[in-house]
């Protein structure tokens, strides 16, 4: 339909009188059809006119190159006049038409578009999920960690750090101003289902003040997560202050008890998260730099975040990505 739309419109044989035609003549003879109004029928053409050029999108002309002469060609185009353009086998049908629609309407790039579909397919977001993981900025957030990143030289976690994010948005929490690490912990456990739309369904929550038995004294981990991809325990040590290299010993104790006496033999090693209120990104790499458990540290925030001081931030990034590469060239 949205081939169909674009192919009349940009050959000039429509105009807007003809689509809210079709859409009543749609609506009148299919009253059992829905979305084919005016709007449902543009929405359409935007589809296509968005993903038309996209790699993911195999064309058919281009299929058909393969045709043995001049013959086929012409009989294999009648016959898929319409059909120029196949996304049956592409991650577009993977999703459902209202999450598109929530891409079309409130991504701003192809670059942010693709992130978020590829993005629901991974974590099956309804669309009030992706709605709300738009709002947060997951895009933006993610591209801008990037720049703080470890050299590799450094850091052992390159393969786990795609599955954590930098910044964490607890907007759902409502709490005061000023609050402690055991308000904190309580409002993520009430709120548990937000809480693992912002860390990923690929978590799944194993316990709170987890108890660790090191000789004769007890120990507990604020809150423990089971990773099914990276199939490992992940232990959240929430913090209500600024990133403290002292904060590491903690964890990396928790994380030795935690393989010595509760993961399983099939298990990869456990990872650390240090939830903190904010972080140097300087004293971070410092601290981290000689740290061989495979720890990470996350800062939270209380509130949406702007997104459009993130995206300027973005912006800056790209220019400054742009001019090394004409440099390096």
């Amino acid at each position: 339909m949205g081939y169909y739309i674009a192919l009349q419109v940009n050959a000039a044989q429509w105009g807007d009188k003809t689509v809210d035609e079709l859409a009543n003549f749609i609506q009148k003879e299919h009253p059992e059809l829905k979305g084919f109004n005016r709007r449902g029928l543009y929405r359409m053409r935007q589809f296509f006119e968005s993903y038309k050029d996209a790699e993911i999108v195999s064309s058919t002309r281009t299929q058909l190159q393969g045709a043995e002469n001049e013959i086929d060609i012409t009989v294999s185009l009648a016959m898929t006049q319409f059909a120029v353009w196949d996304i049956r086998n592409s991650v577009l049908t993977e999703i459902g038409w209202t999450q598109h629609l929530t891409l079309l309407s409130r991504c701003k790039s192809e670059e942010e578009r693709f992130f978020y579909l590829y993005l629901t397919k991974k974590e099956n977001y309804t669309v009030k999920e992706l709605d709300r993981q738009i709002s947060a900025a997951v895009f933006e957030r993610t591209l801008l960690s990037q720049k703080n990143e470890l050299p590799k030289s450094l850091s052992p976690l390159d393969n786990i750090k795609p599955h954590f994010k930098d910044v964490y948005i607890f907007e759902f929490l409502n709490l005061p101003d000023s609050f402690t690490e055991n308000e904190l912990q309580k409002g993520l456990i009430q709120k548990l289902k937000s809480f693992l739309l912002e860390l990923g369904k690929d978590f799944l929550f194993v316990g709170q003040e987890y108890r660790l038995q090191v000789g004769n004294k007890d120990f507990f981990i604020d809150l423990l997560f089971y990773h099914r991809q990276l199939q490992c325990l992940v232990a959240f040590e929430l913090k209500t202050v600024d990133f403290a290299p002292e904060h590491l010993g903690q964890l990396n104790f928790y994380l030795e008890a935690l393989d010595r006496d509760v993961k399983k033999a099939h298990e990869n090693p456990s990872i650390g998260i240090l939830l903190c209120k904010g972080k140097d990104s300087e004293v971070v790499e410092y601290a981290l730099s000689r740290n061989l458990s495979p720890a990470l540290v996350s800062q939270y925030q209380m509130a949406m975040p702007d997104k459009k001081l993130l995206q300027a931030k973005l912006h800056e990034l790209v220019e400054l990505w742009e001019n090394q590469k004409r440099e390096e060239a």
